[in-house]
């Protein structure tokens, strides 16, 4: 009996592409972070339209490596959050009353990302919506720390919920098709 082996293994992704992959996410989120509108205690960005995208496109090992190469970055020092260098820099900055979102983030990378697994538009949306869910949990927790109790929701999700809702309906609907498109490619 002869046995027949197969050679045809899924090759791994090289070293060298996934850094380059990361490198390229760590830019989208800086740019989405750069964009904004200045508010207190918290500014109103693309984050999420940021971290949606590349959860739902690299899935959550990448999203996640992604999100925390730029949260590194941010910690030693580089101008990469939004509003720093004048909000303040590296963990100073992640101390800040936005450092709840930011690790809010990290999570929802996992989360959103291990969710929208081989799900379709409804499914990634709900694991957006799940991973929003977690971003305001650590967020709000956070900023609690910095403003009254009675404030935290008036100035830490009703200024943001409906852009924020807005941005998962873009990636849900393939508004940014390109960028998913191209973050699944360089992903997988």
């Amino acid at each position: 009996m002869t046995e027949i082996v197969s050679t045809n293994k899924p090759r791994p992704q090289s070293a060298a592409r996934t850094i380059a992959t990361i490198a390229l996410g760590v830019v989208f989120i800086t740019i989405c972070a750069k964009l904004r509108v200045p508010s207190w205690p918290v500014p109103m960005t693309l984050h999420t339209l940021a971290v949606m995208t590349l959860a739902v496109g690299f899935g959550p090992r990448l999203a996640t490596a992604t999100f925390l190469t730029y949260l590194a970055v941010g910690a030693a020092g580089l101008p990469v959050f939004s509003g720093s260098p004048e909000r303040g820099i590296g963990l100073a900055y992640l101390m800040g009353p936005t450092g709840g979102y930011l690790a809010g983030y990290l999570a929802a990378s996992w989360v959103t990302g291990t969710l929208a697994l081989g799900r379709r538009t409804l499914g990634r949306t709900l694991a957006m919506l799940a991973g929003l869910a977690v971003t305001y949990l650590a967020g709000l927790a956070w900023l609690a720390l910095f403003v009254p109790l009675r404030d935290v929701m008036a100035l830490g999700f009703m200024p943001f919920i409906g852009g924020d809702l807005v941005n998962i309906a873009m990636v849900a609907t393939g508004a940014l098709v390109l960028p998913a498109r191209l973050a699944a490619r360089l992903g997988r």
